[in-house]
C-alpha cells in the first residue's frame, strides 16, 4: 500500500508538472504571438483572426483591400500580415512625414517574410541597412546622373528597334512578354555592357533551341531565362499563396529559416523551385561579373563598358580599403541580381499598363500619335532633352499610366527609434508601411480615380495645381526612393514613341477584361497582356 501510494503521488506529481510545463510553454506561445500586437494595440484597424492575422482579407481582395480599409479606419490603421502588425500610412502629409520629415528616425525597409525567405535579396541596396546602404548608395547613384542617362539613348533604341521586329512577324502576341525581354535586354546592354539576346525575333530553328550570342549560360534558351525571372519576382508572394516555408514564415518567423533549409531540398516544393531559380539566376550573374573583372584586369573593357553599373561597382570597389570592405563577392552579386530583377519586372509592368490603357481609350491614342507624329520623321531618335520637353502628353499618359495600375502599391519601412505618426507613438522595430496604390487611388487626390484621363497630370491644369505634392509617388519617397526611376522613365518614353510610331494595339479577345493581377513584392499580371497589333499604314 504504501508503495502504490508512493507510485500514485509521484504520478500525481509528475502529471503536474507535465502540465504545467504545457501550459508555460502555451504562455510563451501567445505571449509570443501576441507581442507585436501589444505594442500597436492603439492603433485603429480590422478584426484579426489567430496566427494569420488579415492575410486572408489580401488573399481574396488583392492591393485593393489597403483603400477599403482606410475609408473604414482613416488616414493610419493597423494591417496584420500574419503575428506581424503593419502600420499602413494612407495620406500624403503623413507620408511626407513619414518618409522624409522623419527618415532618421524611420530610415531602414523592414524585411517581410518573402525576402527573409530569399537571402540574396536582403543584401541588395533595397534592404540594407544603416551606414552600409548609405555607402552603397552613394557608390551607385553616379550611375544615374543625367549626362550618363543621356548617352544611353542609343543602347536603348538600338534594343527597342531589335524587339519591335517581333511585332512584323505576329498580329496578336503577350506583349507583357516581349515587354520584360526588352527591358531585360536594355538592363544587360546598359547595366552590364553584356547583350542577352532575349528580345531579338528568332530567325532559325537552333535560335529557338539555344540563346546565342548572349552573355547568359549557353545551355539556357531564351524563353527559360525569362520564365526564371518572372518566377523570381512573382514567387515572393504577400498573401497566402506563397512557399511553405513563406508562411511558415508569416505566422512562427523563428521557424522560417530551419523550414527553408529543410523544404529546398524536397523536389516538388515551392521552396526547392525558388531556390533553383535563384541559384541558377545568380550563377549566371556572377559568370558575367566574373568576366568583367577579368576583363578589366587585362585591360580589355571598352569605354562603354567602363561607365556601366557594374564597372563602376568594381572600380569604387578598388579604390580603398574600406570600399573592398563594403563591397565584398556577396554584395556585388546581390546588387548585380538585384538590378536585373528589380529594374526590369517594374518597368515591363508599367511598359504594358501603358499600351494596355491607351488601347483601350481611342481618343487617348488619337492624342498620343499626333503628339508623336509631329515630333518629326520617324528616324529620328529623340534626345534627353527632347523627352522631357517635347512630349507632354506622353509624359502624362505615362504618369496617368502609373497611378492606374502602381506596380509597387506599398512602401516598406521600420522605425529606428521611437517616433509619432498621425497621432500615434510607435515604439523602436515597428513596420511602418506608406500605401502609395492608396493615394493614387483617393478621389481627394484624383477625382473620379476610376477614370484613365491622363489631362489629370497637366502641369497647367487646376487639378495638378491643387494636388498635394506628395499624393503620387509610384517610385517611393525621400531617400529611400528608387534611384533607378529616371533610367526607367527613359526606357519607357522610348519605347512608347518607336512602337506608336509604327504600330498600334487593340485587346486581344483572348484577353479577361478587367485585367487580372497577382500581388507579390510588385503587382505583376496574373495572365499577361495579350495585344493584337495594327500595322499603321504610313509606316
Amino acid at each position: 500500500m504504501e508503495i502504490g501510494a508512493v507510485l500514485g503521488a509521484t504520478m500525481t506529481e509528475y502529471t503536474a508538472t507535465l502540465v504545467a510545463m504545457a501550459v508555460g510553454l502555451m504562455v510563451l506561445l501567445v505571449a509570443y504571438l501576441y507581442e507585436p500586437y501589444w505594442k500597436v494595440r492603439h492603433v485603429p484597424g480590422p478584426r484579426t483572426l489567430p496566427l494569420i492575422g488579415h492575410l486572408h482579407l489580401i488573399a481574396k481582395q488583392g492591393p485593393d483591400l489597403f483603400s477599403v480599409l482606410a475609408r473604414e479606419h482613416g488616414p493610419v490603421f493597423r494591417f496584420h500580415m500574419g503575428r506581424q502588425p503593419l502600420i499602413i500610412v494612407a495620406d500624403a502629409e503623413l507620408c511626407k512625414e513619414a518618409g522624409v520629415k522623419k527618415f532618421k528616425s524611420i530610415p531602414n525597409r523592414s524585411i517581410p517574410s518573402p525576402i527573409a525567405n530569399s537571402p540574396i535579396h536582403q543584401k541588395g541596396l533595397f534592404f540594407t541597412r544603416g551606414s552600409r546602404w548609405t555607402a552603397m548608395r552613394n557608390m551607385i547613384i553616379s550611375i544615374y546622373q543625367p549626362s550618363h542617362l543621356a548617352s544611353l539613348i542609343p543602347t536603348m533604341e538600338s534594343c527597342i528597334e531589335r524587339a519591335a521586329k517581333n511585332l512584323d512577324v505576329k498580329d496578336e502576341l503577350t506583349f507583357s512578354e516581349l515587354s520584360l525581354s526588352l527591358v531585360t535586354d536594355v538592363i544587360g546592354q546598359a547595366a552590364f555592357g553584356t547583350d542577352f539576346g532575349l528580345s531579338k525575333v528568332p530567325v532559325s530553328p537552333d535560335d529557338v533551341k539555344t540563346a546565342a550570342d548572349t552573355g547568359v549560360d549557353q545551355a539556357k534558351t531564351s524563353s527559360e531565362f525569362i520564365k526564371m525571372h518572372v518566377h523570381a519576382t512573382t514567387s515572393l508572394k504577400m498573401d497566402l499563396s506563397g512557399s511553405f516555408s513563406i508562411l511558415v514564415g508569416l505566422l512562427l518567423p523563428f521557424l522560417q529559416e530551419p523550414f527553408r533549409q529543410v523544404l529546398k531540398r524536397i523536389p516538388g516544393m515551392g521552396d526547392y523551385k525558388i531556390d533553383r531559380v535563384n541559384n541558377a539566376l545568380r550563377t549566371q550573374m556572377d559568370k558575367i561579373v566574373a568576366e568583367r573583372e577579368a576583363a578589366m584586369e587585362h585591360g580589355l573593357a571598352t569605354p562603354q563598358r567602363k561607365k556601366d553599373f557594374l564597372s563602376v561597382l568594381l572600380t569604387a570597389r578598388e579604390s580603398n580599403k574600406s570600399s573592398r570592405e563594403l563591397l565584398t563577392p556577396d554584395y556585388v552579386s546581390a546588387l548585380t541580381y538585384e538590378h536585373l530583377l528589380a529594374g526590369s519586372a517594374t518597368t515591363s509592368f508599367t511598359l504594358s499598363t501603358v499600351l494596355y490603357l491607351v488601347a483601350k481609350h481611342p481618343a487617348v491614342e488619337e492624342k498620343l500619335l499626333r503628339e508623336i507624329d509631329g515630333f518629326g520623321p520617324r528616324d529620328r531618335v529623340p534626345t534627353a532633352d527632347d523627352l522631357q520637353t517635347k512630349f507632354p502628353y506622353l509624359d502624362q499618359v505615362v504618369k496617368e499610366s502609373m497611378r492606374f495600375y502602381m506596380v509597387s502599391p506599398l512602401v516598406a519601412r521600420e522605425t529606428y527609434e521611437q517616433v509619432e505618426i498621425g497621432g500615434y507613438t510607435l515604439p523602436k522595430g515597428t513596420w511602418v508601411w506608406l500605401a502609395p496604390g492608396v493615394l493614387a487611388k483617393d478621389p481627394k487626390n484624383f477625382p473620379k480615380p476610376e477614370v484613365f484621363r491622363p489631362e489629370r497630370f497637366d502641369p497647367n491644369g487646376e487639378e495638378e495645381k491643387k494636388r498635394h505634392p506628395y499624393a503620387f509617388i509610384p517610385f517611393g519617397i525621400g531617400p529611400r526612393a528608387c534611384i533607378g526611376q529616371k533610367f526607367s522613365i527613359q526606357e519607357i518614353k522610348l519605347s512608347v514613341i518607336h512602337l506608336y510610331r509604327h504600330y498600334v494595339f487593340r485587346h486581344s479577345p483572348s484577353m479577361e477584361s478587367p485585367l487580372e493581377f497577382q500581388f507579390s513584392i510588385v503587382n505583376n499580371f496574373k495572365n499577361g497582356v495579350k495585344l493584337q497589333v495594327i500595322k499603321r499604314n504610313n509606316a
